[in-house]
């Protein structure tokens, strides 16, 4: 599968900026979980559907990313952030709506 992180108009990839600020034990966590979704091996990580054809990808100490899947090959990671309280923060659930809709303009496709 190909990964493809959200990066901001200005070009930066907040995905990876976010991965890239977690502590060393979190940083291996994240990327061994990268690796099984480009794998295909979802089967070895923790998700769930979080809203209508958008997921959510568990790994180290509470930290998530967001995504979303376009055919049966492409990954698109919408948002990465530490998990605070059992559901998802007003602020964050925003931000992945908003990239969903951004996504769902480029590709002609419907995410929320």
């Amino acid at each position: 599968m190909n990964l493809h992180t959200y990066k901001s108009s200005s070009g930066r990839d907040l995905i990876m900026e976010y991965i890239d600020s977690l502590t060393e034990p979190e940083r291996v966590d994240a990327f061994s979980v990268l690796e099984c979704m480009e794998n295909g091996e979802l089967e070895k990580i923790i998700f769930k559907q979080w809203e209508k054809k958008i997921y959510e990808v568990y790994f180290q100490k509470h930290n998530r990313i967001f995504y979303v899947t376009v055919e049966e090959e492409d990954i698109y990671l919408l948002h990465a952030c530490r998990k605070q309280k059992n559901r998802t923060e007003k602020t964050d659930k925003k931000v992945v709506i908003r990239r969903a809709k951004e996504l769902g303009k480029m590709l002609g496709k419907s995410f929320i």
